[in-house]
């Protein structure tokens, strides 16, 4: 459909983009102007431009001058003047859409010019990249030209203290990783007080390497979880059966899905061996769960490729950049199929206390900008799921690297030999190298055969990357050999070394074609940078995962019935664009999945802002007390209405049942009467309960005074919201977890996780508010109040790092049998335990 519309009226980034080429020739215009200036006058454009925004001035009107003024101040600060074209994708950067401008053209700079100007506002603007490594480079060098301009920056890293990280946050420019980010944001709603609050109201962001961060992690939610008390024992059971199914006969393999199915056989294998009648009956839900992910994690997951197992732990590669992930878990119980297929200790499931994925993250920030050198074959994916458009920034000088059409062989074995003699061939006469692989496994093995050829080369995989950027950076050096999973290193610069110009530039080897065309293009742009020379060429073979998924057997009959030789390739611009449509049907494929995620998330979403809304004004307000009698006269309404349906005749309400109700949950026993409410209309009823109420909740907070009634709402509001939000994510969890076999029934699971979600949601609001009731009406107010943590978790990192947090106290648990300890004189069981 966008393909239609560019067709039959142009494509509206191009017209833009004309459009803001006049705004570039207006920046131009003031530069002799600005370049006169002093130092001292030049720092002092940013007060003018705070004073202007302040009177009402659009930060849109400010841009040019704005601009002028930073591009002058990074010339004499870092010696780096911005060319037109960053002019332009700083313009498109402040609009809130995707600059794509190809590697090396210096993104790090053109940043500059919207972090400044919406720096402007006060609201903070923050600065979003990869890695940690990155956000600390960044920030120290574009912070000499902030500071230069009288702005204040902070860095906001992993293992910072709060009050750290709140300094970071009030800083007007804030580097970080998405994750340390979204942690934080998920670290606020769960703190009592509002000054441990660290960030500010999200304004506006510029995210780098936008696609990694946008598409590549979206799947995969930021999590914070603490220890769930759920047997292991499945795991093994599980991991015991799948060895004995057979292929085809008891299970079938869907790649391009990426799933494994049973058959009848299978089914049938599987209840006899778990002694089960049928496996599909919903009390057997968790052992079907078992079995799918045994199947999963005995067929589809590769040791070495999926994940390695170091110091008897699972650990998972990365399959976008190749790097282990340590601390980082395979979710939905996968994980632990993998620890029983091992033969390792299995851990226990987690609980999720708080998450968030970063599409709902970052669609929270009122203006949302970013750049990267590959997001045009994302660009459907971007404007559907965060209504942003890419626009392709021209390079500052024409791009003459060749890109050579692949080469298909038709064994695996065969196209290693091709790139390692091509590999040779171009050392002995001194090219740079660097060879693009999948796997870790792929590097270790070339690795290995070039240093029995005896060629020096340089590894960069998960299991070698403390040095990364610096051995990228030297991968244009003459005579360098480097071989690198797909995106090690991403964000530093390869610049050309002495003599290496003539010599074809750095030429870039691709072992094996990526799921994603994005990827591909990240690799090739690794040579070419700001004109440089270079050269790129693809080496597959039929065995490659992608083109054994997608119709090898055609190619590989056609090379059987010409009698071509294992070691003779194919080089045809045919194949690479039947290999580019393979790719294309498994993006479209990979995007739908990552939409389903996001239809599913967007449920949780709502309720989220719900409750963390909700948690904020506690935390905001200075008295509760209108608050905990709306919830009181809430329960008040559901229990009166419930009792005295239209349909019945007031001799048949049930009230005596309404006493009982009200009697044990928010008064005495003998406080109020069947007596009271005879006779009246239900809304009647309602106020002989709220003027009751009103009169116990004016004698507590006299007893107790009235600041520590205030601190006491908050006490058990703050309590109420957080236990039954975290138990109601783990049973969303489980819901989601379990849908799917609601399509054996002909119903939609998502309509039905909807429905549903939206069901227990309501039930969750009001068990929060029958809490309360209870607990500020009767519970004991003692000298002591104070805020607690109802559970305690670590952030569980997709970079596969995890923060401890601080232990909390834990609290005395009350036997059933025990005495209320709300005072009500009932047993625990019968009251506040039920």
């Amino acid at each position: 459909m966008l393909g239609i519309v560019k067709r039959m009226f142009g494509d509206p980034t191009e017209r833009d983009l004309k459009k803001y080429q006049k705004t570039v020739d207006q920046i131009n215009s003031l530069e002799p102007e600005i370049s006169k200036l002093s130092d001292d006058e030049l720092k002092g454009k940013t007060q003018q431009f705070k004073e202007q925004y302040n009177s009402g001035t659009s930060l849109d009107d400010i841009l040019p001058e704005a601009y002028a003024v930073c591009r002058e101040a990074s010339t004499r600060v870092l010696k780096m003047r911005h060319f037109d074209v960053q002019l332009l994708g700083g313009i498109v950067l402040h609009k809130g859409e995707i600059a794509e401008m190809k590697t090396g053209e210096g993104k790090t700079l053109v940043a500059t010019l919207p972090v400044y100007l919406n720096a402007l506002t006060g609201k903070g603007a923050h600065v979003i990249t990869v890695n940690d490594y990155l956000a600390k480079r960044d920030s120290e060098i574009m912070g000499e030209l902030y500071g230069f301009l009288g702005l204040t920056v902070g860095l906001n890293s992993n293992g910072m203290s709060a009050e750290e990280k709140r300094a970071a946050y009030q800083a007007d420019i804030t580097y970080g990783t998405n994750n340390e980010f979204g942690f934080d944001y998920l670290r606020d709603n769960m703190v009592l007080y509002k000054e441990q609050m660290t960030q500010r109201p999200l304004h506006y962001a510029i995210i780098d390497e936008v696609d990694s961060i946008l598409v590549d992690e979206a799947r995969t939610p930021l999590i914070i979880s603490g220890q769930a008390q759920k047997t292991t024992s499945h795991y093994q059971a599980a991991a015991r059966l799948v060895p004995r199914l057979k292929e085809e006969e008891d299970f079938t393999i869907d790649e391009k899905a990426k799933n494994v199915m049973l058959t009848d056989e299978g089914v049938a294998k599987a209840e006899k061996f778990f002694n089960i009648d049928n496996l599909f009956d919903h009390a057997n839900v968790l052992i079907n769960h078992h079995i799918n992910q045994a199947l999963k994690a005995n067929i589809l997951m590769k040791r070495d490729v999926d994940y390695v197992v170091e110091d008897g732990e699972v650990v998972i590669v990365d399959e976008f950049t190749g790097r282990l992930m340590h601390g980082r878990r395979y979710s939905d119980g996968l994980h632990q199929s993998i620890e029983a297929k091992e033969g390792l200790e299995i851990k226990r499931e987690s609980m999720t206390l708080a998450t968030i994925t970063f599409q709902n993250y970052f669609r929270m920030y009122e203006k949302l900008g970013g750049m990267t050198g590959t997001a045009k074959t994302e660009e459907e994916e971007f404007r559907k799921i965060y209504g942003l458009d890419v626009y392709v920034i021209p390079t500052n000088k024409p791009m003459i690297r060749e890109d050579l059409a692949d080469v298909v062989y038709k064994t695996e074995a065969a196209k290693f030999r091709a790139v390692l003699k091509e590999i040779e061939e171009r050392h002995k006469r001194g090219q740079p190298i660097l060879v693009g692989t999948i796997s870790i496994e792929t590097s270790e093995y070339l690795s290995s055969e070039l240093k029995k050829k005896g060629i020096a080369h340089q590894v960069l995989n998960a299991k070698h990357h403390a040095k990364e950027a610096e051995i990228i950076s030297n991968a244009g050096q003459r005579g360098m050999v480097t071989i690198a999973t797909n995106m090690a290193g991403r964000g530093t610069d390869i610049v050309l070394g002495e003599g290496v110009e003539q010599l074809g530039g750095l030429h870039i080897i691709g072992t094996e074609r990526h799921e994603s065309r994005r990827i591909d293009n990240q690799l090739r742009g690794r040579s070419g940078r700001q004109g440089d020379p270079g050269s790129t060429q693809f080496f597959l073979s039929m065995e490659d995962e992608l083109m054994r998924r997608f119709g090898s057997e055609n190619i590989m009959g056609m090379m059987d019935r010409l009698g071509m030789d294992e070691d003779e390739p194919i080089e045809s611009k045919m194949i690479t664009r039947a290999v580019e449509q393979a790719q294309k049907r498994v993006e479209g494929h990979n995007f739908d999945a990552r939409r389903f995620v996001l239809q599913y998330d967007d449920v949780m979403n709502q309720q989220r802002e719900v409750i963390y809304s909700q948690r904020r004004e506690v935390l905001e307000q200075g008295n509760m007390r209108e608050i905990v009698e709306n919830m009181i006269k809430s329960v008040i309404e559901r229990i009166v209405s419930l009792h005295t349906p239209q349909s019945e005749v007031p001799e048949d309400w049930d009230l005596q049942a309404i006493v009982d109700y009200a009697n044990s949950t928010f008064f005495h026993e003998g406080t109020i009467s069947v007596g009271d409410l005879k006779g009246k209309e239900p809304e009647e009823m309602i106020e002989v309960f709220h003027e009751k109420l009103k009169t116990i909740y004016d004698q507590r907070e006299e007893e107790v005074g009235t600041e520590m009634m205030r601190e006491f709402e908050k006490v058990v509001v703050l309590r109420a919201v957080d236990t039954k939000w975290m138990d109601h994510i783990d049973a969303m969890d489980q819901l989601r977890q379990g849908i799917h076999l609601r399509a054996y029934g002909q119903t939609d699971p998502l309509r039905a996780y909807q429905f549903e979600g939206f069901e227990m949601f309501q039930a969750m609001i009001e068990a929060i508010e029958e809490e309360v009731a209870t607990y500020v009406m009767k519970a004991q107010i003692n000298q002591n109040v104070e805020r607690q943590k109802v559970a305690e978790g670590e952030a569980v990192r997709p970079d596969g790092e995890q923060k401890k947090k601080d232990p909390v106290r834990a609290e005395a648990k009350v036997g059933r049998n025990e005495p209320c300890p709300c005072g009500s004189g009932r047993k625990y069981k019968h009251c506040c335990g039920k």
